[in-house]
Order: structure tokens, then C-alpha cells, then sequence
């Protein structure tokens, strides 16, 4: 059973009340993202491409993306940022030199053993759960929100995350 939450008390219109539940939305994906950029130094966007190749044994980076919901060019920054930590490695093809296989590092494993789970895994269980008039009743009500906000046309992953791939400290711990 999901906790409710009162929002709609007799201080707040039903507009005021929307704006506060969105933006309690907001504070608890900054709240994780900055929990694991200071546990780990990743972005859950990292977290995710990590997960990812630590269930195969290679990728090219366009499966990466497609795999993670992500874009090519995202990837590749994120790929470089993890590259640089030592936590995948890129190898070219050897029949074909313009082939890029990306493979996770012990150190990268390690990483990620120790990363605690994203925010979005919580939702996706919680959210399984519910019955399937009531998925369809939140993703109606999310989509007419997002046409509300005029964000429509604002490209988006299906990885909660906030900032841009850059503005992490380079080491756990290490503040901003």
C-alpha cells in the first residue's frame, strides 16, 4: 500500500497542490542523485551505463544507449567521464577498426557494488504494483502535465537524473 499524502488540505487550491507534489517529485530525484554522487561520484546516468555493461561481456556504444534509453552523444560523455575514472575500458575493433567495444573494469564492478540502488527502481517496483487502470490513470495524468508545462518537446531519458553529466565532484566524497 503507497502512503498518501495530503496535499490538498484547505490551505492549498487544487493548482497550489499539484506545484507542491511536483516539486516534493523534484527534491527526492535531486535528494538521490546527490546521495550517489557523493557515495560514488556517479550520475545515475553513469550508474546506469554501469549496470549495464556489467551484464555482458562488451557493448558498442550505440546498444549502450539504446539499452539505457539514453542518446548517442550522451553516452559518449558519459563514456569518457568513466573512462577517465578508470571504470570502463574502449577497445577497437580488431576486424574492423571503427568498431568500439566498451567493457566494464574490476574497478568499475567494484563501483558498483557498492552504489546504492537508483530512485527510479524503487518507482518501477512500487509502480509494477499497482493495478494496470491505475498505471494508465498516472501516466495520463503525467503526460497532461508535462502538455501543461509546455515541456513536450523537452528530450528526456527514463533515468531520473538532475544536472548535467559534468558537474560532479571527481572523487567520492570530494565536495562540489
Amino acid at each position: 500500500m503507497i502512503p498518501q499524502i495530503s496535499t490538498l488540505d484547505s490551505k492549498h487550491q487544487p493548482s497550489e497542490a499539484a506545484l507542491i507534489s511536483l516539486r516534493r517529485i523534484l527534491k527526492a530525484v535531486e535528494a538521490n542523485s546527490r546521495s550517489l554522487a557523493r557515495d560514488t561520484s556517479l550520475t545515475p546516468s553513469q550508474l546506469v551505463v554501469l549496470k549495464e555493461l556489467s551484464v555482458r561481456d562488451g557493448a558498442q556504444p550505440s546498444e549502450l544507449a539504446k539499452a539505457a534509453g539514453l542518446k548517442q552523444a550522451t553516452i559518449s560523455i558519459l563514456l569518457d567521464k568513466l573512462q577517465a575514472r578508470g571504470l570502463v575500458l574502449r577497445n577497437r575493433g580488431d576486424a574492423d577498426r571503427r568498431t568500439v567495444m566498451v567493457q566494464i573494469t574490476p574497478e568499475g564492478r567494484l563501483t558498483l557494488s557498492g552504489a546504492p540502488d537508483l530512485l527510479q527502481a524503487e518507482f518501477g517496483t512500487g509502480f509494477a504494483r499497482l493495478p494496470e487502470w491505475e498505471q494508465a490513470y498516472i501516466n495520463a495524468a503525467l503526460v497532461r502535465l508535462v502538455s501543461l508545462l509546455g515541456a513536450a518537446d523537452i528530450d528526456a531519458s527514463p533515468v531520473l537524473d538532475v544536472g548535467n553529466v559534468t558537474d560532479l565532484p571527481e572523487t567520492p566524497g570530494e565536495a562540489r
